[in-house]
């Protein structure tokens, strides 16, 4: 079973912000990738199919499969890591989350269902509505 990693999407008000800024990322300095400070130790295990889960405005909303992990440097020659992500973001099923720093480790049986596999038609909703039908277990 796959290991994923969750992370907070600072400053995002929406997926479509999520979205946003990630093409530009993308297009501006390839492979699309989210730089971090620390290597996960158990990178081999999120490498076998595993997905980073983005928190955005305190709900799990969406996730996008990892397709590398390699040790790189910022421009001042510090050492970072860059988790390399697959253009793809799939919604999946909100789940309330308490802010906290990093990135976390998710286990398999504890990541929520992708989107289609929950509710039909929940991502056609309002992003604020969404939010309150998680907060209230309804989504």
């Amino acid at each position: 079973m796959p290991l994923h990693l969750i992370k907070l999407a600072v400053g995002a008000k929406s997926v479509e912000d999520v979205r946003d800024w990630q093409a530009a990322r993308a297009k501006s300095a390839p492979p699309l990738r989210h730089r971090t400070r620390n290597f996960p130790k158990r990178a081999n295990e999120i490498l076998d199919g595993g997905s980073i889960y983005w928190v955005v405005n305190r709900i799990i909303a969406v996730r996008q499969r990892i397709t590398d992990i390699v040790a790189a440097k910022q421009p001042d020659g510090t050492a970072c890591t860059d988790i390399v992500l697959h253009s793809k973001l799939v919604p999946v099923r909100g789940r309330l989350m308490k802010p906290f720093q990093g990135w976390r480790y998710l286990a398999a049986e504890d990541a929520p269902p992708d989107e289609a596999a929950a509710v039909v038609g929940a991502h056609d909703l309002p992003e604020r509505l969404k939010r309150e039908l998680t907060a209230l277990a309804l989504l």
